[in-house]
């Protein structure tokens, strides 16, 4: 078997997950090996199986890159010779549309659109070389993608296996204002402690993706069962290998009472959730109930977990007094949540993820543990609140004693 070194990059925050569900991966064969987490992802190994395994079922993986090459340099072209070095014609044609992309962290490089045009002509040099031909150049819907990365001293050239990055699932119909990103929902869960069969409730679940992630993974249906990749044009690719993976695995049985539950303000986010569930392929009842977020009741007896991201500003959607500035319509709306929180999820782990790290004090409760994640360039909370009952009231401020 050929060893092949992977990087599979992530939401930041999202690491240690990450590494978690890639071991997991790993158990299903015994060629794959989980290295080291770097900000931003984590380094893993095995065959080429390996990695179509992780683009099938990781939730939490944004790509799955396969090492080319590894060097240091001092210039563009020390990274044109090492690019041009690479056998490209083993793993696609000329007749195939590429894309170069290149991160740097510290590099000493004036230019990386200088060297994105080094790594391209490089490629296309090695091609006409050899076949009189090149590849043509698509930056919107191409068939390979080139990944470099630079740092002070090092620069690795990586293959993209997956294409379309792996929170695009093949099952989103339609998105609401501000959707979560699929792979930070699914990190999300993990991070919460939830488990398949245990009571979760999104009460402010937009287009549905928190609920979404949840019932695929209740159901056992890989992330990636409803798309395609870009390995599949990759021409070591074997159909029948694929198919016989995809196969592999088995849905789990469905729940006899619902488990997962959502509602929202909006009637719209209500029917767009539900067909966003249908076209994921969740075929058990996911209850969803179109109500304001202070009117919440617990769904379920067994207390579970509540996890939500929260909307802010014009998407509070409080009924009422439409002149309230925005940060008097938060104010009042989280009042009033957190006298709900309070008084009926008695038992509760309350989980809002947020870039509003001020959020506690609006809700007059102290977190028990907050835990710090990106949606992308923005800085986030994921804020913990434990409901025991009668337990997180501040006390009311008691009156000066008269003399």
């Amino acid at each position: 078997m050929t060893r092949h070194s992977y990087f599979c990059p992530c939401p930041r925050g999202l690491e240690a997950a990450l590494a978690e569900e890639l071991a997991e991966i790993a158990l299903m064969g015994n060629t794959m090996a989980v290295h080291n987490q770097v900000p931003g992802g984590v380094h893993c190994s095995g065959s080429l199986h390996d990695g179509w395994r992780i683009n099938l079922h990781s939730r939490i993986a944004s790509r799955v890159l396969l090492r080319m090459a590894h060097s240091s340099y001092v210039n563009e072209n020390d990274i044109y010779d090492l690019v041009l070095e690479q056998p490209w014609e083993d793993w696609f044609g000329y007749h195939h549309t590429i894309r170069v992309d290149v991160t740097a962290v510290k590099s000493p490089l004036k230019s990386l659109e200088f060297t994105t045009l080094k790594i391209k002509d490089a490629i296309c040099d090695r091609f006409r070389d050899q076949f009189t031909q090149r590849p043509s150049v698509n930056t919107k819907t191409p068939d390979m993608r080139i990944v470099g990365f630079l740092d002070a001293r090092n620069f690795t050239i990586y293959l993209d296996t997956s294409g379309e990055p792996l929170f695009k699932r093949g099952w989103r119909l339609e998105t609401g204002d501000a959707p979560l990103r699929e792979n930070l929902a699914a990190g999300l869960l993990r991070t919460t402690g939830w488990k398949p069969g245990m009571p979760l409730f999104d009460p402010m679940c937009g287009s549905g993706t928190i609920l979404v992630e949840a019932a695929q993974m209740l159901a056992g249906i890989p992330p990636g069962a409803r798309r395609e990749f870009a390995f599949e044009k990759f021409h070591q690719f074997d159909a029948d290998a694929w198919q016989a993976i995809k196969l592999s695995f088995k849905p789990n049985a469905l729940p006899a009472e619902p488990t997962i539950f959502g509602s929202d303000i909006s009637g719209d986010m209500i029917v767009m959730t539900r067909n966003n569930l249908n076209k994921a392929g969740i075929r058990f009842e996911v209850p969803l109930k179109q109500i304001e977020a202070q009117e919440i009741k617990a769904p379920s007896e067994q207390p579970g977990i509540l996890l939500t991201n929260p909307p802010y500003g014009e998407r509070i959607g409080v009924r009422g007094d439409s002149t309230l500035e925005s940060d008097e319509l938060a104010k009042e709306f989280f009042s009033a949540f957190s006298t709900t929180l309070k008084q009926r999820f008695a038992g509760w782990s309350v989980f809002l993820f947020t870039a509003d790290l001020g959020l506690p004090k609006m809700l007059r409760l102290k977190e028990s543990r907050k835990t710090p994640f990106f949606n992308g360039a923005l800085e986030c909370r994921l804020f913990r609140f434990d409901m025991v009952a009668g337990f997180n009231r501040r006390e009311e401020a008691k009156p000066k004693s008269v003399s």
